[in-house]
Protein backbone atom coordinates (compact mmCIF):
# COMPACT_ATOMS: atom_id res chain seq x y z
CA UNK A 1 0.00 0.00 0.00
CA UNK A 2 1.32 3.35 -1.13
CA UNK A 3 0.63 6.22 1.27
CA UNK A 4 1.62 10.01 0.74
CA UNK A 5 1.17 12.96 2.78
CA UNK A 6 0.80 16.64 1.80
CA UNK A 7 2.13 18.51 4.13
CA UNK A 8 0.25 21.80 3.00
CA UNK A 9 1.91 25.29 3.63
CA UNK A 10 -0.63 27.62 5.11
CA UNK A 11 -0.75 31.24 3.82
CA UNK A 12 -3.29 33.59 5.45
CA UNK A 13 -3.37 35.60 2.70
CA UNK A 14 -4.30 32.92 0.36
CA UNK A 15 -8.32 32.68 0.08
CA UNK A 16 -9.37 29.82 1.60
CA UNK A 17 -11.50 28.52 -2.02
CA UNK A 18 -8.65 28.93 -3.86
CA UNK A 19 -6.88 26.68 -1.04
CA UNK A 20 -8.89 23.74 -1.32
CA UNK A 21 -8.81 23.96 -4.99
CA UNK A 22 -5.00 24.19 -5.42
CA UNK A 23 -5.23 21.44 -2.40
CA UNK A 24 -7.68 19.47 -4.06
CA UNK A 25 -4.82 19.56 -7.46
CA UNK A 26 -2.27 18.13 -4.94
CA UNK A 27 -4.98 15.28 -3.92
CA UNK A 28 -4.93 14.63 -7.97
CA UNK A 29 -1.25 14.59 -8.78
CA UNK A 30 -1.23 11.62 -6.24
CA UNK A 31 -3.33 9.22 -7.86
CA UNK A 32 -0.43 6.46 -7.69
CA UNK A 33 -0.89 6.02 -4.23
CA UNK A 34 -3.81 4.30 -2.63
CA UNK A 35 -3.66 6.54 0.46
CA UNK A 36 -3.46 10.07 0.50
CA UNK A 37 -3.42 12.03 3.55
CA UNK A 38 -3.58 16.09 4.46
CA UNK A 39 -2.94 18.10 7.71
CA UNK A 40 -4.98 19.38 10.16
CA UNK A 41 -7.67 22.23 9.61
CA UNK A 42 -5.10 23.24 6.45
CA UNK A 43 -8.35 25.34 4.84
CA UNK A 44 -7.84 28.04 7.70
CA UNK A 45 -4.87 27.19 10.14
CA UNK A 46 -4.77 25.65 13.25
CA UNK A 47 -4.16 28.91 15.28
CA UNK A 48 -6.30 30.96 13.39
CA UNK A 49 -8.51 30.85 16.17
CA UNK A 50 -10.18 34.25 15.10
CA UNK A 51 -11.52 32.71 11.92
CA UNK A 52 -12.99 29.51 13.40
CA UNK A 53 -16.60 31.12 13.87
CA UNK A 54 -16.59 32.29 9.93
CA UNK A 55 -15.00 29.29 8.24
CA UNK A 56 -16.97 26.61 9.76
CA UNK A 57 -19.13 24.34 7.37
CA UNK A 58 -21.25 21.54 7.98
CA UNK A 59 -20.27 18.06 6.66
CA UNK A 60 -21.30 18.41 3.82
CA UNK A 61 -19.71 21.88 2.99
CA UNK A 62 -17.67 23.14 0.19
CA UNK A 63 -14.65 21.44 2.06
CA UNK A 64 -16.39 17.82 1.25
CA UNK A 65 -17.33 19.06 -1.75
CA UNK A 66 -14.22 19.49 -3.10
CA UNK A 67 -12.43 16.52 -1.37
CA UNK A 68 -14.89 14.17 -2.23
CA UNK A 69 -14.25 15.13 -6.36
CA UNK A 70 -10.49 15.15 -5.50
CA UNK A 71 -10.83 11.73 -3.75
CA UNK A 72 -12.98 10.19 -6.50
CA UNK A 73 -10.69 12.20 -9.47
CA UNK A 74 -7.49 10.53 -8.03
CA UNK A 75 -9.05 7.12 -7.01
CA UNK A 76 -7.63 7.01 -3.97
CA UNK A 77 -8.10 6.67 -0.16
CA UNK A 78 -8.19 10.33 0.80
CA UNK A 79 -7.97 11.21 4.87
CA UNK A 80 -9.05 14.90 4.05
CA UNK A 81 -7.46 16.34 7.07
CA UNK A 82 -9.71 18.37 9.33
CA UNK A 83 -12.04 20.93 9.01
CA UNK A 84 -14.08 23.12 11.89
CA UNK A 85 -17.35 21.87 11.34
CA UNK A 86 -20.25 23.04 13.04
CA UNK A 87 -22.70 20.55 13.92
CA UNK A 88 -26.26 20.11 13.97
CA UNK A 89 -26.38 21.46 17.62
CA UNK A 90 -24.81 24.59 16.27
CA UNK A 91 -21.58 23.77 18.08
CA UNK A 92 -18.28 23.87 16.20
CA UNK A 93 -15.70 20.79 16.31
CA UNK A 94 -12.14 19.88 14.86
CA UNK A 95 -13.55 16.67 12.32
CA UNK A 96 -11.57 14.85 10.53
CA UNK A 97 -12.77 13.19 7.06
CA UNK A 98 -11.79 10.04 4.97
CA UNK A 99 -12.63 9.82 1.66
CA UNK A 100 -13.18 6.24 -0.30
CA UNK A 101 -11.79 6.02 -4.03
CA UNK A 102 -15.26 6.34 -4.99
CA UNK A 103 -15.33 9.68 -3.31
CA UNK A 104 -18.15 8.83 -0.80
CA UNK A 105 -17.22 9.53 2.87
CA UNK A 106 -16.24 6.55 4.90
CA UNK A 107 -15.52 8.30 8.05
CA UNK A 108 -15.76 11.59 9.94
CA UNK A 109 -13.96 11.63 13.40
CA UNK A 110 -14.29 14.86 15.89
CA UNK A 111 -10.62 15.48 17.83
CA UNK A 112 -11.42 14.54 21.57
CA UNK A 113 -8.14 16.25 22.93
CA UNK A 114 -8.40 19.81 22.56
CA UNK A 115 -5.23 22.22 23.25
CA UNK A 116 -5.01 25.31 24.66
CA UNK A 117 -4.90 25.20 28.76
CA UNK A 118 -8.55 26.85 28.81
CA UNK A 119 -7.55 29.34 25.53
CA UNK A 120 -8.18 29.01 22.01
CA UNK A 121 -9.01 25.77 21.01
CA UNK A 122 -10.31 24.42 24.26
CA UNK A 123 -12.65 26.87 24.94
CA UNK A 124 -13.99 27.61 21.03
CA UNK A 125 -14.73 23.85 20.31
CA UNK A 126 -16.78 20.72 21.31
CA UNK A 127 -14.72 17.30 22.27
CA UNK A 128 -15.41 14.22 20.41
CA UNK A 129 -15.88 11.41 23.05
CA UNK A 130 -15.40 8.49 20.30
CA UNK A 131 -12.29 6.56 18.67
CA UNK A 132 -12.68 5.81 15.15
CA UNK A 133 -11.48 3.00 12.87
CA UNK A 134 -11.87 3.01 8.85
CA UNK A 135 -11.16 -0.20 7.52
CA UNK A 136 -9.50 -0.70 4.05
CA UNK A 137 -8.83 -3.11 1.47
CA UNK A 138 -5.17 -3.16 2.93
CA UNK A 139 -5.50 -2.00 6.28
CA UNK A 140 -7.66 -0.50 9.13
CA UNK A 141 -6.92 2.91 9.86
CA UNK A 142 -6.88 4.41 13.33
CA UNK A 143 -7.70 8.31 13.35
CA UNK A 144 -6.23 10.67 15.73
CA UNK A 145 -5.72 14.77 15.57
CA UNK A 146 -2.28 16.91 16.23
CA UNK A 147 -2.88 17.23 20.10
CA UNK A 148 -4.35 13.73 20.52
CA UNK A 149 -0.81 12.49 20.03
CA UNK A 150 0.08 13.39 23.84
CA UNK A 151 -2.36 10.66 24.96
CA UNK A 152 -1.58 7.32 24.65
CA UNK A 153 -4.26 5.94 26.06
CA UNK A 154 -6.62 6.68 22.82
CA UNK A 155 -3.86 5.15 20.57
CA UNK A 156 -3.96 1.65 22.52
CA UNK A 157 -8.15 1.60 22.15
CA UNK A 158 -7.49 1.90 18.31
CA UNK A 159 -5.15 -0.56 18.44
CA UNK A 160 -8.10 -2.72 20.43
CA UNK A 161 -10.13 -1.79 17.98
CA UNK A 162 -8.28 -3.54 15.01
CA UNK A 163 -6.23 -0.18 13.79
CA UNK A 164 -2.57 -1.21 11.92
CA UNK A 165 -2.20 2.23 10.82
CA UNK A 166 -2.16 5.54 13.11
CA UNK A 167 -3.33 8.30 11.09
CA UNK A 168 -2.32 11.92 12.43
CA UNK A 169 -3.41 15.14 11.09
CA UNK A 170 -1.36 18.36 12.69
CA UNK A 171 -0.89 21.76 13.09
CA UNK A 172 2.27 21.15 15.06
CA UNK A 173 4.12 24.61 16.32
CA UNK A 174 7.47 24.49 15.66
CA UNK A 175 8.77 25.30 18.72
CA UNK A 176 7.89 22.01 20.06
CA UNK A 177 9.20 19.87 17.03
CA UNK A 178 11.41 17.73 18.84
CA UNK A 179 8.02 16.19 20.65
CA UNK A 180 6.57 15.61 17.54
CA UNK A 181 8.69 13.78 16.09
CA UNK A 182 9.58 11.75 19.48
CA UNK A 183 5.71 10.81 20.08
CA UNK A 184 4.73 9.91 16.26
CA UNK A 185 8.02 7.29 16.77
CA UNK A 186 6.72 6.39 20.60
CA UNK A 187 2.99 5.26 19.35
CA UNK A 188 4.35 3.20 16.28
CA UNK A 189 6.88 1.41 18.87
CA UNK A 190 4.42 0.55 21.60
CA UNK A 191 1.54 -0.04 19.25
CA UNK A 192 3.67 -2.14 16.56
CA UNK A 193 1.58 -0.05 14.14
CA UNK A 194 2.76 2.19 11.12
CA UNK A 195 2.21 6.08 11.63
CA UNK A 196 1.30 8.60 9.20
CA UNK A 197 1.64 11.76 10.71
CA UNK A 198 0.83 14.89 8.68
CA UNK A 199 1.36 18.30 9.42
CA UNK A 200 1.55 21.75 7.97
CA UNK A 201 4.34 24.00 6.74
CA UNK A 202 5.52 27.43 6.98
CA UNK A 203 3.92 30.15 9.20
CA UNK A 204 0.18 30.76 9.61
CA UNK A 205 -1.75 33.31 12.45
CA UNK A 206 2.29 34.14 13.23
CA UNK A 207 3.04 30.41 14.50
CA UNK A 208 5.69 28.82 12.78
CA UNK A 209 4.68 25.38 11.82
CA UNK A 210 7.17 22.11 12.47
CA UNK A 211 6.21 20.72 9.33
CA UNK A 212 8.40 17.04 9.06
CA UNK A 213 5.58 14.88 8.78
CA UNK A 214 6.87 11.57 8.89
CA UNK A 215 6.10 8.05 8.15
CA UNK A 216 6.68 5.09 10.66
CA UNK A 217 7.26 1.79 10.41
CA UNK A 218 6.11 -0.45 13.52
CA UNK A 219 9.85 -0.88 14.66
CA UNK A 220 9.84 2.61 15.18
CA UNK A 221 11.86 3.38 11.46
CA UNK A 222 11.03 6.59 9.87
CA UNK A 223 10.23 5.58 5.90
CA UNK A 224 10.25 9.32 4.82
CA UNK A 225 10.00 12.52 6.43
CA UNK A 226 9.99 16.01 5.18
CA UNK A 227 11.32 19.45 5.78
CA UNK A 228 9.81 22.39 6.85
CA UNK A 229 8.41 23.51 3.94
CA UNK A 230 5.05 22.43 1.71
CA UNK A 231 5.79 19.32 0.50
CA UNK A 232 4.77 15.56 -0.46
CA UNK A 233 6.28 12.85 0.98
CA UNK A 234 5.88 9.15 0.13
CA UNK A 235 6.26 5.21 1.55
CA UNK A 236 5.25 1.73 0.57
CA UNK A 237 3.54 0.00 3.51
CA UNK A 238 3.71 -3.45 4.04
CA UNK A 239 -0.11 -4.75 5.07
CA UNK A 240 2.02 -8.08 6.29
CA UNK A 241 4.59 -6.00 8.35
CA UNK A 242 2.37 -5.64 11.39
CA UNK A 243 1.75 -8.89 12.00
CA UNK A 244 5.18 -10.12 12.02
CA UNK A 245 6.12 -7.64 14.13
CA UNK A 246 3.78 -8.22 16.46
CA UNK A 247 4.63 -12.60 16.07
CA UNK A 248 8.22 -11.71 16.51
CA UNK A 249 8.02 -9.43 19.14
CA UNK A 250 4.95 -9.96 21.08
CA UNK A 251 4.70 -6.73 23.96
CA UNK A 252 0.98 -6.40 23.24
CA UNK A 253 0.62 -10.07 24.23
CA UNK A 254 2.17 -9.36 27.52
CA UNK A 255 0.14 -6.24 28.53
CA UNK A 256 -1.69 -6.26 31.83
CA UNK A 257 -3.17 -2.85 32.61
CA UNK A 258 -5.97 -1.01 30.43
CA UNK A 259 -7.00 -4.64 28.29
CA UNK A 260 -10.78 -4.39 26.87
CA UNK A 261 -13.35 -6.02 29.00
CA UNK A 262 -14.39 -9.75 27.67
Amino acid sequence: MRASLIQVGVDQQEPVNSRRERVASLVRSQAAADLVVLPELWPVGAFAFDAFEEVAEALDGPTHQVMSAAARDAGVWLHAGSVIERGADGVLYNTSLVYSPDGERAAQYRKIHRFGFDKGEATLLGAGTDPVTVALPDATLGLATCYDLRFPELFRQLVDAGARTLVVPAGWPARRRAHWSLLARARAVENQTYVLACGTGGTHAGVEQAGHSVIVDPWGEVLAEAGPDEEIISAELDPELVGKVRHSFPVLRDRVLGLPKP
